[in-house]
């Protein structure tokens, strides 16, 4: 018989970083662990990784949710899929657990070279949103320290700050030596989008995420066919949950590129589901964590070098760069070496300060 017990963790940004969300102190995670009652001592971690202002899964509603698995957990996890599919985070933590238990509470959930410790995953350097200095010092760092792709999130300050900030970079290093990744967050608004994207493709941009706010398919239809800069599209996946609808949403748009946030669009299962559609459409993918504590982390990052490795083509740098971001992430042997995810077997979980009901 299957039991599951769950926690609360606020995790605490090193620094406040910015979105077009707002400034994030802050953010929460429900971790859940799921054991057999004859053997306590073998579980699985899942968690239920949250965004305000992003993430759909009804905050308010979510201890009910878990409380309902917590009390009849065998029942809940019947077509957990579908149950809480309005819970794309919770679906997530579950699948999360799941799979960490069926190979044997050791937080490898693929046993790959990645999770072996004898291969790395490429990924971006990410540079949070704030004023001129402030971006320009993390992009100065990123270079240093070894990134060869920056992903700036843009659309927080004057627009004009924002393209002397990446001629900057240009002016010092060409499109083979740094790749640079935008995120308007739908910052641009439909008809001043296009001539935007002309300034940062001038600039030779690899690809922008959500030029203009999700929901609007028409719109980002027509900029996706005249488009200098290849687009992809992130928030607009979030809530779309049926293969129909995802399949006529990626027809419609026809994208460039998918962003899949496992957290956001219901979990690897789902995720999977996404590249299925995007790739019979030779529409391209990367993969990025939602600021998940490294329990999220290592799930996503085990998974992603797993699903790169089954086709060629598929690889890409991809977003997996938010381990330290937090003053309190769970310890584990995630590390970031020069632009590289590294899983480092030498060093331990310490789940010391999950203290589970």
């Amino acid at each position: 018989m299957l039991n599951l017990t769950h926690l609360r963790h606020d995790l605490i940004f090193k620094k406040p970083s910015g979105t077009s969300r707002g400034v994030l102190k802050t953010k929460t995670s429900f971790f859940i662990k799921i054991f057999e009652s004859s053997n306590p001592s073998v579980f699985g971690l899942g968690e239920c990784s949250l965004i305000q202002g992003l993430s759909i899964d009804p905050f308010k509603l979510l201890p009910e949710k878990l409380n309902y698995l917590k009390n009849d957990t065998d029942d809940a996890l019947r077509n957990y899929q579908q149950k809480f599919k309005d819970f794309p985070a919770l679906v997530f933590a579950i699948e999360m657990a799941m799979m960490d238990l069926s190979n044997g509470g050791k937080r490898c959930l693929f046993d790959n070279d990645f999770s072996a410790g004898k291969d790395n995953i490429l990924i971006n350097g990410l540079v949070w949103m704030g004023d001129y200095d402030f971006m320009n010092a993390q992009i100065q760092e990123k270079i240093k320290t070894g990134f060869n792709c920056i992903k700036l999130k843009i659309g927080a300050i004057n627009f004009e700050e924002e393209i002397a900030l990446i001629k900057k970079i240009r002016g010092e290093f060409s499109e083979s030596d740094i790749q640079i990744r935008v995120d308007a967050n739908g910052a641009f608004k439909p008809e001043t989008a296009l001539e935007k994207l002309q300034r940062l493709a001038d600039l030779k941009i690899h690809s922008i995420e959500q030029p203009i706010k999700q929901k609007q398919w028409s719109e980002m239809a027509k900029l996706c066919e005249i488009t200098p800069l290849p687009i992809a599209l992130d928030e607009e996946l979030i809530g779309v949950h049926s293969f129909e609808e995802r399949s006529k949403m990626i027809e419609t748009i026809k994208p460039h590129y998918i962003i899949l946030k496992p957290s956001l669009v219901g979990g690897i299962e789902s995720s999977e589901e996404w590249i299925g559609i995007a790739e019979k459409n030779d529409i391209g993918f990367w993969i990025t964590s939602a600021l998940e504590s490294n329990i999220g982390l290592n799930a996503i990052a085990q998974w992603t070098y797993d699903i790169v490795q089954k086709k060629p083509g598929r690889k890409m740098y991809q977003g997996l760069g938010t381990g330290k971001l937090f003053t309190n992430n769970i310890d584990s042997p995630l590390e970031i070496v020069e632009g590289h995810l590294i899983y480092k077997n030498d060093i331990s979980w310490d789940l010391n300060t999950l203290n589970f009901e």
